[in-house]
């Protein structure tokens, strides 16, 4: 049995960060993790820059409610999940997620925990397990899954590697030149097109 495990941001909705950098005007907070490879550094550069401005979950979810999925995201993913199974795995939190899970017509997401206090201040995070991507990728396995994956940051390239077959997604320059072995595309109905050859 096949299971596709997804990429949230920069393959089915925009980045949140990116988002919020633009909504809140702290150009640092584009930074994601197509720029930094080591996920616990990044989140706790952004948390502290958020305390820096004063700036919470409230307003965070404030410009997320704003965003929407990516053109064509939610019928790639109904078609998708209509001819296999399909998990989306990210790093963001679900307390960012929700929202958006709602409007890809409510998949099935395995994401990490926000620490929030009473003041809406975002103090911690908590994640699933170590390396949440690939240690799901392997729990999947071993279940008696063959995994295929796509995604288009550093932090992806573990479960695209570690699967039965993987693609790169609107990734960047440089990803793809470093990993010309994984196929990467930019349209939906390639990917598609691609996941369906390998199922």
């Amino acid at each position: 049995m096949n299971v596709v495990c997804l990429d949230l941001e920069g393959v089915l909705v925009p980045e949140i960060w990116i988002a919020f950098s633009k909504a809140s005007g702290i150009d640092e907070l584009k930074r994601t993790t197509r720029d930094e490879p080591d996920y616990d550094k990044l989140m706790k550069w952004r948390l502290g820059i958020l305390k820096d401005h004063g700036l919470g979950i409230n307003e965070i979810q404030e410009t997320i409610a704003g965003i929407d999925p990516l053109p064509g995201a939610k019928d790639f993913l109904d078609e998708l999940r209509s001819i296999t199974q399909a998990i989306i795995i990210s790093d963001t939190f679900e307390q960012f997620a929700t929202p958006l899970m709602k409007k890809l017509g409510w998949p099935t997401l395995f994401c990490n925990t926000l620490e929030i206090a009473d003041s809406g201040e975002i103090t911690g995070y908590r994640m699933r397990c170590e390396k949440s991507k690939l240690t799901t990728v392997r729990a999947l396995q071993s279940a008696g899954f063959e995994t295929i994956a796509c995604g288009d940051s550093f932090n992806d390239l573990a479960m695209i590697q570690a699967g039965k077959n993987g693609f790169l997604f609107r990734t960047t320059d440089k990803i793809r030149a470093d990993y010309p072995d994984i196929p990467a595309f930019t349209e939906y109905n390639d990917l598609l097109e691609a996941i369906k050859g390998v199922l």
